[in-house]
């Protein structure tokens, strides 16, 4: 998943940077309100995890804004132990779940898994195509019954595609999501990665991630495949 984390405490959000990108999640950090409001309404995210306190304009604003622009984004916020009034104006405004600070940050990707499967219709934290499975909470990878050991960014291309089969991605879509930096034009960063996906998974990688010529890729619509072929 790609999460942009609103906050303003240093200490707190490198702790929760590292955390999650150790965990394959792809992080923006914003440390000021104003700052965050402009990625959220100008790039794409899976998640927002928004401190309510902020420099320049607060969670709730923003929250309130982003709901106003029928933005649809989940929405962590993260406010203070005793703020019950906050959290409740929040979630009224259209959060999608709350922490209380101090928090762990295995409960913070707990919570973000579970309110993008919620956005997403999702009532499991299952991936299937054919004979690939992709289990989003273990970050396991089958193919029938057999494990298939991916990178943090091999993982997260996989499931980019496979979230959304039959939709296309062009390569710039592509390197934003997974690797959170603009598209070079002269790189063949995400065609390499593609492929070495692709080899890991045998004839199912090659048969459910597809190129389309001059665009980029896409994972195709869902049709059965025999995993014993794998």
């Amino acid at each position: 998943m790609k999460i942009l984390l609103v906050e303003d405490d240093p200490k707190l959000a490198a702790l929760a940077v590292k955390g999650l990108r150790a965990r394959g999640f792809v992080v923006d950090h914003a440390d000021n309100g104003d700052d965050g409001f402009t990625l959220a309404t100008t790039r794409s995210y899976d998640s927002l995890v928004l401190d309510i306190m902020l420099p320049g304009r607060d969670g709730l604003s923003i929250l309130r804004q982003l709901r106003a622009m029928n933005l649809g984004i989940p929405v962590v916020l993260v406010t203070a132990r005793n703020a019950l009034n906050e959290r409740l104006e929040g979630l009224n405004l259209g959060a999608d779940d709350y922490l209380a600070k101090p928090y762990y940050v295995e409960e913070l990707i707990a919570r973000l898994q579970a309110v993008v499967r919620r956005a997403s219709g999702l009532g499991l934290s299952i991936l299937q195509n054919g004979g690939v499975t992709v289990n989003l909470v273990s970050r396991e990878v089958r193919i029938g019954t057999a494990s298939v050991e991916l990178t943090a960014r091999e993982f997260a291309l996989l499931t980019y595609l496979m979230r959304s089969p039959g939709q296309t991605f062009t390569r710039a879509q592509i390197c934003e999501h997974v690797w959170s930096y603009h598209f070079d034009p002269g790189t063949n960063l995400v065609d390499v990665y593609v492929q070495h996906v692709r080899k890991k998974l045998g004839e199912q990688g090659t048969g459910i991630i597809e190129t389309v010529r001059g665009v980029g890729y896409r994972v195709r619509a869902v049709r059965d495949v025999d995993p014993a072929r794998s």
